[in-house]
């Protein structure tokens, strides 16, 4: 990973990486072809303090030792039987982190719906969906660097959100947390989880033209 995308990953607050990740493009890389999409839909985990974070109380398990890790680390995790991508941020020791919970898909449309035959958008728009769309369904990469292999993120986004949405995160139990505002999402952009059709901006996407 270049330094420049390993210092996006740190030195601001977690909740900002966030929503700046927005527009970024995630690429896979396999020996089938190139898959990517425009990240739609990130979702902060804001470490020891965070009711919801894998990490809170300081938990250290070799389950989520990825999120103690250098900023960029992968980190993927098994959550009711499906793959979730997330990526570690701030200086390692820090156990915060970012997961990725919808793409747009750019490179290789075809090809995620042979690992995954569903129609756009229902193809990528969840965290489980979009990892078995790019069928990324092994911890292989857990605990390696974007970059270092065939798994990376843009250093710069591609697309630019006309609008950005905070609310609260999905599937999160009871807890002083439970309601932050720490999922960001594109505005009107189909590929977000449990987005209601009449929201939808039919034309661009809630991308800048």
């Amino acid at each position: 990973m270049t330094t420049t995308l390993a210092d996006f990953f740190t030195g601001r607050p977690t909740a900002q990486i966030a929503q700046d990740l927005l527009g970024h493009e995630l690429i896979y890389q396999t020996p089938a072809g190139t898959m990517s999409g425009w990240i739609v839909e990130a979702e902060a985990y804001l470490g020891e303090q965070d009711t919801a974070a894998h990490a809170f109380n300081g938990r250290y398990t070799a389950a989520n030792a990825a999120l103690y890790d250098a900023p960029g680390t992968i980190y993927i995790y098994i959550l009711r039987g499906y793959y979730m991508l997330d990526v570690a941020t701030q200086a390692a020791g820090t156990p915060q982190g970012i997961l990725i919970r919808g793409i747009e898909p750019h490179q290789g449309l075809a090809l995620m719906q042979q690992h995954r035959a569903k129609p756009v958008p229902d193809i990528t728009n969840g965290p489980g969906k979009l990892t078995a769309a790019l069928g990324l369904q092994s911890k292989d990469l857990n605990r390696t660097m974007l970059g270092a292999n065939n798994l990376t993120i843009t250093e710069q986004a591609t697309r630019h959100p006309r609008a950005v949405a905070a609310t609260s995160r999905v599937g999160v139990s009871a807890g002083s947390w439970q309601e932050r505002p720490l999922r960001y999402i594109v505005a009107g952009n189909p590929f977000v989880s449990g987005s209601r059709k009449r929201d939808w901006d039919r034309e661009h996407h809630g991308w800048q033209a």
